[in-house]
C-alpha cells in the first residue's frame, strides 16, 4: 500500500509544509538490488584503546573494497596494514567529508570513565553521516566481561545506540553488535548484513555473536545449494521471504494451507521452487516436511513464518478464537521443530528461523492470545539455542508496523500512528522481513544463535 504522506513530504509544497510546520519527514529508505556493492559511500572507522575486534572489522572492509577512513589512530592502522585494506587519513576538522557508514569497535572499554571515548569520535561527525547510513558499535558481551566495571561500561552501550538511533534520523540505521570472546572471525555475516541496505528497517537493535565454526562462503549467493522451507508462502511477507531465499540461492520449498494452493502455486513457479500443500498444525506435518526436503537432498533452513490474528479484548475473547491462535501461532512450530530435531529432520549446520512480533515483546489491547503467541515465539528460540548440536541455529525476526494487506486493512488513523511511531518514521516492507530472515539463513550466519531482532525501524512500542 502507498504511504501517501510520505510521497506528499516528497513534493516541493510537502517539503515546504513539513518544514515550518514541523511535521515528521520519512526519507525514501536506501533497499538492496541485486547486483549492488554491500556498500555505495565511505566508511569510518574507529576504536576505543586497546581494543580487540579492530582486525576482524578491517578484514570485512577489506573483503567488500569498502571506501575505508580512519583518523590517527596507530592500532586501526596496524590492523589494516595487516589484512591488506587500503585505509584513507580522515582529521576530524574535515567537514566536508560524508560517510555511509561509521563502525566503532568499543571492546577496549573497561569501565565507566571510558565511554567518553564513544563521544570524543561521534561528537564531530555526525553531522556527516548521510541519508540511510549505517551507525555500528561493536562491543564485549558483559555477560562475558572480565570485570563488573568492564561490564557495566559494555551494557552502557545499550543505551548509546538506541539514542543515536532516535537522534540521527535520515533514515539513519544504529546497531550494536556484542562478539563473544574467540569469535571475531565470525563477525563479517552480521557486519555485511548492518552495513548494506538489506538492513534498511532494522535499527536499535542488539545482536549477539558467537564463537562457531567458520565457512566458506559464495557471498553473492550464500544459500547456493541449499533446500528452504517457508510456512505461510502464498503472500504477504511469506511471499517475500521466499522471493529472497530463492534470489539467494536457494530451493525454496513454498507451504500454506491447501486452500491457498492456487497463490501458493504462482509463488513457487516465479522463484523456481516447490509447492507443498499442508495444514501445519496436522499431526503428521513435522513428516511430512522432512518427507518434501529430502526429495531436495534435506532440509538446510526453515521459516516459521505462517501465523493469524483474531483480534478480541480478552473479556471478548471466546475460547476457540484463542486455542487457534496458539495452536497455529506457536505450538505447530513447536511440533514441527520437536519432529525435526529428533528425526534427523535437519541437515548440519541448519537454520531455523521464526517469525514473532513485536506485540510478543510490548504486548497490545486487543490482542492477548496474539501476543502471548508471538511472546512464546521468543521463549522458542531462546531455550532452544543453547541445546542445539551439529551447527544448527535458531532466530527470529520480531516485525513492526509492515505494509501488507493486513495493514492496509486497518482504520485510518490507527494506520497512520504505526507508520509515524518509529525512528523512521515509515512502515516498513515486506522484504525488510526476508533480507533479516535471509541473513539469520545465511551459511556464514554460523555464529548467530538466539537472537531475536526487531525489523521495526526502531518502534517505540516495546522500546
Amino acid at each position: 500500500m502507498i504511504d501517501q504522506y510520505q510521497a506528499f513530504t516528497q513534493s516541493p509544497i510537502g517539503k515546504f509544509v513539513v518544514k515550518n510546520l514541523g511535521l515528521p519527514s520519512p526519507v525514501v529508505l536506501d533497499r538492496f538490488e541485486s547486483g549492488q556493492p554491500v556498500i555505495k559511500g565511505a566508511v569510518l572507522m574507529g576504536a576505543a584503546p586497546s581494543s580487540s575486534l579492530t582486525s576482524g572489522i578491517a578484514q570485512v572492509l577489506s573483503n567488500i573494497h569498502a571506501d575505508s577512513y580512519a583518523g590517527n589512530n596507530a592500532e586501526i592502522q596496524q590492523a589494516a596494514a595487516q589484512v591488506g585494506l587500503n585505509l584513507r587519513a580522515f582529521n576530524s576538522g574535515d567537514k566536508e567529508s560524508k560517510f555511509k557508514a561509521v563502525v566503532f569497535d568499543a571492546s577496549g572499554i573497561q569501565n565507566s570513565e571510558q565511554l567518553d571515548e564513544l563521544y570524543k569520535f561521534f561528537n564531530p561527525i555526525v553531522r556527516q553521516i548521510e541519508s540511510s547510513g549505517r551507525v555500528i558499535v561493536l562491543g564485549t558481551s558483559p555477560e562475558s566481561a572480565k570485570t563488573v566495571k568492564q561490564a557495566i561500561a559494555q551494557r552502557a552501550l545499550e543505551g548509546f545506540i538506541k539514542s543515536v538511533g532516535k537522534e540521527f534520523k535520515k533514515g539513519i540505521t544504529a546497531q550494536v553488535v556484542y562478539v563473544d570472546e574467540g569469535a571475531v572471525n565470525n563477525i563479517e555475516s552480521t557486519l555485511r548484513f548492518l552495513l548494506s541496505p538489506r538492513s534498511a528497517y532494522v535499527s536499535g537493535q542488539v545482536i549477539r555473536v558467537s564463537k562457531a565454526e567458520v565457512v566458506q562462503v559464495d557471498w553473492d549467493k550464500p544459500l547456493a545449494g541449499k533446500t528452504a522451507l517457508v510456512t505461510g508462502a502464498s503472500r504477504g511477507i511469506g511471499e517475500a521471504i521466499a522471493h529472497v531465499l530463492a534470489r539467494d540461492g536457494a530451493h525454496v520449498i513454498c507451504l500454506d494451507v491447501p486452500q491457498q494452493q492456487v497463490d501458493l502455486d504462482r509463488v513457487a513457479s516465479e522463484i523456481g521452487g516447490s509447492a507443498l500443500g499442508l495444514d501445519i498444525t496436522a499431526a503428521d506435518a513435522g513428516e511430512k516436511i522432512k518427507a518434501a526436503a529430502a526429495k531436495q537432498g534435506g532440509l538446510d533452513i526453515i521459516v516459521h513464518n505462517a501465523g493469524i490474528t483474531r483480534d478480541k479484548t480478552l473479556a471478548n475473547m471466546k475460547s476457540e478464537l484463542w486455542d487457534l491462535v496458539i495452536n497455529i501461532n506457536l505450538s505447530a512450530a513447536e511440533r514441527i521443530n520437536d519432529y525435526l530435531l529428533a528425526n534427523d529432520g535437519l541437515n548440519t549446520n541448519g537454520r531455523i528461523v521464526c517469525v514473532s512480533s513485536i506485540s510478543g515483546i510490548a504486548g497490545n489491547l486487543g490482542q492477548t492470545n496474539y501476543a502471548v503467541s508471538k511472546a512464546g515465539v521468543i521463549g522458542l528460540v531462546k531455550f532452544t539455542a543453547p541445546i542445539l548440536k551439529n551447527g544448527i541455529t535458531i532466530n527470529a525476526v520480531a516485525p513492526g508496523f509492515i505494509e501488507t494487506q493486513m495493514t492496509a486493512a486497518i482504520p485510518f488513523a490507527i494506520r497512520e500512528a504505526g507508520r509515524r511511531m518509529n525512528s523512521m518514521n515509515q512502515g516498513g516492507l515486506p522484504v525488510d522481513v526476508a533480507e533479516t530472515i535471509s541473513w539469520f539463513a545465511a551459511t556464514g550466519s554460523t555464529g548467530i544463535n538466539g537472537n531475536v531482532v526487531r525489523v521495526c525501524g526502531q518502534s517505540l512500542l516495546g522500546a
